[in-house]
């Protein structure tokens, strides 16, 4: 008759890459658990998720190097940083857009 969620069922991993703001540097890291990640994070904002794992996260890390603090995982809130930030959240929600990853994600069982 109709497909129902099993609340048995552990959630399914949805790995993405995350950026948080903190007054004017942004937090680039990945987790599947961006909830209890961000429990632990100082943070004023989450901006966006990018769909991916370490991978990814790497790659973001690589591709603005030049606006790293420091050895760290945080980054200056640059012009473009700012405009890639922009364009993966589309204007959406970041919440909104990883509630319907994991939506999907559960039609998919």
């Amino acid at each position: 008759m109709g497909r129902y969620v099993d609340l048995e069922l552990p959630p399914p991993r949805i790995d993405v890459v995350y950026y948080l703001r903190l007054d004017d540097r942004v937090k680039i890291g990945t987790t599947f658990n961006p909830r209890q990640r961000f429990a632990a994070l100082p943070h004023d904002e989450v901006l966006a998720f990018e769909r991916g794992g370490r991978d990814l996260e790497q790659q973001r890390h690589r591709e603005f190097a030049a606006d790293r603090l420091g050895t760290s995982e945080w980054f200056g809130l640059t012009r473009r940083l700012r405009a890639h930030i922009r364009h993966i959240a589309a204007g959406q929600d970041a919440w909104q857009v990883h509630a319907r990853w994991l939506s999907a994600a559960l039609t998919e069982r």
